[in-house]
């Protein structure tokens, strides 16, 4: 066992209690703790994996140096699904029941119209919810017009009515002289319609590049005109990196789905389907990773963010965390919309400072312009569901690394007495004749909540002690707002990764990308030459976790070093030095 070095904050976490028989040491370790910052003050500075809670290593190998450059197509992440298949875009087609009973343009039409034309009117299908024109040429006003109508849900020329038949077709031009125009305005929609046999959720594969996902939905949104809440997945994933995914959405065609391929950057859309039935959040298997490690770069992999206030219901220092300025390196616009909140505390002067509305801190100023300061938990509301929850789950994940740091530094690498394994879904506590026949990767550590057990050796207390120090009540976590209420759920200790491969890869530009990924496998992209002989060596990883298991630990414990983004940043600075 090797333990990583750790700070006296995150050591003394759980142990920040006054003793009866407190000697000097302790006494001055604990004025020290109290001294510090509160844990949502570190957050904002940066965190070490020691600042919440992970502490061990299990094997005892020796480490070496290499991190993860801070070009983002060195990490690769392919959902796993449900059904066990790992996620790739490899189709960009449209289904071919969506293309019969999408509206388009017959035979006879792309005989009258121009490519010119044709183009103004695959372009106009992406602005279904908006306005737009696109002028038709009158070439024979005795002959059949192009069906042009049946393009959109509603259009009307200058001197037609509004409509909403799809299949509308203008035949009245009469009146037109030949060689004249006619301008059709795209209006919004009355009503879409939707196939009866159509299953109601598009299903796609999102691929993307240094996005997270939230970042993706709110883009996608924003183009189609309908709220995040419109689609469902199983799983968020790394901003710094490129992942596949896939996706649900609510009555959105595949057809206006691809069209989003062209004006989208880094995003591509694809194989599409309709199902019935929307995605989950966890109903994924895991996921699939390719990682390139290089020394001298950073880890661009952040620890998530917690917030305690949530839970103890102070909901002024949930706003405060959010909108207050905050040290370190951040885009010019939310620096100025922080200043502004803290000059003003007037959320739309805050708003008007950001252009991109859609972030949190976007979404959380508009609540409290419409809802008021002094209604911040519907305000907060306006946060996606998901968005809010990983804050809290955040929170459970900090409990969990410190009580299992906790649990291996006092039993180590065998399972014994008072150790919960699965039964089922349920946990169950091992006796001294159980624990024998159990190894340690059967062993569960649970995330605090109303709806688990907690082991009944010594580690079982340590967990009301931790949230007793944070003013929270292990008998009671239920909340009054019921997204914010802690179920809890049981992990694994240790989990051996699957289809595990690496190879060492010879290289002289490290401007080159040493992975060939799927959208440049649609683009036909040579795949990357590795040399025989290179000035640099790199290490390629492949492997398989499950669901709530992450890869940045397996990475730490190759490398056998701190992977958090602030121990990085200061091994990159001393670097470049």
């Amino acid at each position: 066992m090797e333990e990583a070095e750790a700070s006296p904050v995150s050591v003394l976490t759980a142990e920040k209690r006054s003793l009866p028989d407190e000697d000097p040491d302790h006494a001055a370790k604990r004025l020290r703790v109290e001294q510090e910052e509160s844990f949502a003050d570190m957050m904002k500075h940066g965190l070490s994996e020691a600042d919440v809670g992970i502490l061990k290593f299990i094997s005892e190998h020796r480490g070496f140096s290499g991190v993860l450059k801070e070009r983002y197509s060195d990490f690769v992440v392919h959902e796993i699904n449900k059904d066990g298949k790992i996620v790739g875009l490899d189709d960009l087609s449209v289904p071919a029941d969506a293309e019969e009973n999408s509206p388009g343009c017959s035979s006879a039409d792309s005989q009258t119209l121009t490519e010119e034309q044709k183009q103004q009117l695959d372009e106009l299908q992406l602005l279904k919810n908006k306005e737009g024109s696109v002028a038709i040429e009158v070439r024979d006003a005795s002959g059949d017009q192009p069906s042009v109508t049946r393009l959109f849900s509603g259009c009307e020329s200058n001197n037609q009515d509004y409509f909403d038949s799809v299949q509308y077709t203008l035949s009245n031009v009469a009146n037109h002289a030949a060689g004249e125009s006619l301008i059709f305005d795209v209006m919004a929609p009355r009503k879409h319609s939707w196939p009866k046999n159509r299953g109601s959720f598009c299903h796609f594969v999102l691929y993307k590049e240094n996005k997270d996902t939230m970042d993706a939905i709110n883009l996608l949104s924003k183009f189609l005109r309908v709220r995040p809440n419109m689609f469902s997945y199983m799983g968020t994933k790394d901003k710094r990196a490129v992942t596949v995914q896939e996706i649900a959405v609510l009555k959105i065609s595949a057809e206006r789905l691809s069209h989003l391929n062209k004006c989208l950057m880094n995003l591509k859309l694809g194989n599409f389907s309709y199902k019935k039935q929307p995605l989950k959040l966890g109903e994924l298997q895991g996921n699939h990773f390719t990682v390139t490690l290089f020394p001298g770069h950073v880890l661009f992999l952040d620890l998530q963010k917690c917030v305690r206030a949530i839970l103890q219901n102070n909901w002024k220092e949930v706003v405060d965390l959010i909108l207050k300025p905050r040290p370190g390196a951040e885009k010019g616009y939310l620096v100025k919309c922080r200043e502004e909140w803290a000059r003003s505390q007037d959320p739309e002067a805050a708003l008007k400072k950001l252009p991109v509305k859609r972030c949190v801190e976007g979404q959380l100023l508009r609540g409290l312009a419409k809802y008021g300061k002094n209604n911040i938990i519907t305000a907060f509301g306006l946060i996606p569901r998901n968005n809010r929850l990983m804050y809290i789950h955040s929170y459970q994940s900090y409990v969990w690394n410190c009580m299992v740091s906790k649990r291996m530094e006092a039993f180590g690498l065998r399972a014994v007495e008072g150790d919960l394994v699965l039964r089922g879904s349920s946990a169950h506590v091992l006796s001294a004749d159980e624990a024998e026949k159990h190894s340690v990767h059967d062993v569960v550590m649970p995330l605090p909540g109303f709806d688990v057990i907690y082991p009944t050796h010594s580690v079982g207390g340590g967990y009301r002690d931790m949230l007793s120090a944070d003013d929270l009540d292990i008998d009671s976590m239920r909340h009054k707002v019921r997204d914010y209420s802690l179920a809890g759920a049981y992990r694994r200790i240790l989990t051996r990764p699957s289809d595990v491969s690496w190879e060492l890869i010879q290289y002289d530009d490290p401007r080159v990308p040493l992975v060939h990924t799927d959208v440049e496998k649609l683009e036909n992209a040579p795949a990357p030459v590795y040399l025989k002989e290179g000035q640099y060596r790199a290490l390629k990883m492949e492997f398989s976790l499950p669901s709530s298991t992450y890869a940045t630990m397996a990475v730490r414990e190759v490398l056998k070093m701190d992977t958090s983004i602030k121990n990085q940043t200061q091994l990159n600075s001393s670097w470049l030095n």
